[in-house]
Formats: C-alpha cells, structure tokens, sequence
C-alpha cells in the first residue's frame, strides 16, 4: 500500500486533504480512484490507513478508517555526517541511508573536500536532498522522515556531537592498523533510544589535523573493517552494521529467551 508522509495541517480532524507533489503523484502517477487505500504517516510518528474519497482541484481528500502501529525505526538514532564528496555521491548517500534508517544526514565542509558549496543554490540544493529522503523514506515504509540539514563548517560539526550519546569517526588508519575492535563495542554500548553521531570523511579523508580535533571532542576514530572503502560505502556498511547488531542480532537474543 502506498503511503505518504503528510503534515499536521494537512489533517482535519479524521480527515486529510493532501496537495502538491503528494496529491499529483497519487492521481497522475498511481492513477488512484476514489475508494483506494493509502497510507498516511504523520509528524509524531503514528500512521493510519486512509480511503480516498474525492480527487480534485489538485487536492486529495481521503478519511483515515484505521490506525496502525509498526516498529520500522531502528532503535538507536544514527546521524550520518560527511565530508561533501562530488557528483551524486551525496545523494546515494540520503536515499539509501533513509532506507537503511539513518536518523539524520549533516554534509559539513572538509579541509579536503573537492566540491565547493555554493550558497547561492542552497536552499534548491537544500530542498532536492529532503525530497529524495522523502521518497526513500515512502519506499522502505519508515515511519519516521530523518532531518536533512544544509552543510555545517567543521566546528559546527563538532559542537553537534555535543548533543549525541556516541561519536565516531571512520579512519583509514584504524583499518591499516588491524584496529577493529571500537566499532563493535560502541555498538554493543549503545542503550535503545540513544544516540550516534558517526562522521565520514570526504574523498581525500581527513587531514590530520581534522582527525586530531575530532579525538580531543571525544570522536572515537573506528576502523570499518580490513578494506579501505569509498566515501559514499562508508557510512552505508555503518549502518548495515547496526541493522545487524539492533534488529537481527536482538531479534536472535530474544527469541533464544522465549
């Protein structure tokens, strides 16, 4: 069933009137017809089944006949920081980090980042990146959207790792060292409901003195096993591997005890 995320002002009561991309992706591109179902996620997380009732004026007014509870959130907020990388680098990164559960996606600016923000296009640039969350968030059937921020300078970065439970940062020199132990056992400490911030470094990594500024904030560097990855695989390998330890290794240990 096809579901979209909608706002609280789009919802009257036990009523929701979608507009905009919405509403024309349901009636142009679904080709949907009054009396079909779809699934509506609002801004708390909760999400009910819908019927369509009237297709019009670029609007469609549906009513919610069903509440439903799903747990599609992993049970840790993982926030993916990057150092911007060129292309479509990026933007890989947003759709299939939305659709391995990333919380939230913060591009900051490296000292050796090749691409150059440029302010001028930010809030389009901006806008571009949330649609695609948007959309990967509607595919995997998450109940949540992940914020989607404008590029931070470095010491923005690191001042946000001040609001997280846990830190890292993925360097080389870990993985170079046989060093890779850190990763598994920050996951192993993490407490469901808290918090990660894990930060990836552009094409070219981080400079030394980056990653010096990074330990003395309390970042601890991890190394993502032996092979040296590109910058747009890093932080979806992270996040396969709290899928791993949250979802099926816990689903394993629970089952064991039943």
């Amino acid at each position: 069933m096809q579901r979209y995320f909608v706002s609280d002002r789009e919802r009257q009561g036990e009523n929701v009137v979608i507009s905009g991309g919405d509403a024309h992706h349901i009636a142009r591109v679904m080709r949907m017809k009054p009396k079909d179902a779809i699934v509506c996620v609002f801004p708390d997380g909760r999400m009910a089944v819908c019927e369509i009732e009237q297709i019009a004026n670029e609007q469609v007014c549906a009513r919610i006949v069903q509440w439903k509870e799903e747990g599609r959130e992993l049970p840790v907020r993982i926030y993916i920081a990057q150092g911007l990388p060129k292309g479509e680098k990026w933007e890989l990164v947003i759709q299939k980090g939305t659709e391995l559960g990333a919380a939230g996606f913060l591009p900051f600016t490296a000292a050796r980042s090749v691409v150059k923000w440029d302010a001028k296009k930010a809030e389009k640039k901006v806008e571009r990146w949330k649609k695609i969350a948007k959309e990967a968030a509607e595919q995997a059937e998450r109940t949540s959207l992940p914020d989607v921020r404008a590029p931070l300078s470095f010491d923005e970065l690191v001042a946000f790792g001040a609001t997280v439970d846990c830190r890292l940062f993925a360097y080389e020199e870990e993985a170079r060292g046989k060093r890779h132990k850190a990763l598994p056992s920050l996951l192993a400490r993490l407490q469901p409901g808290g918090s990660l911030l894990a930060v990836f470094g552009p094409e070219g990594g981080f400079s030394r003195e980056e990653a010096q500024q990074l330990k003395q904030s309390g970042f601890l560097p991890c190394s993502l096993g032996p092979r040296i990855l590109r910058t747009e695989t890093a932080p979806l390998y992270l996040l396969a591997a709290a899928s791993y330890e949250w979802e099926l290794c816990a689903s394993g240990r629970e089952a064991k005890r039943e």
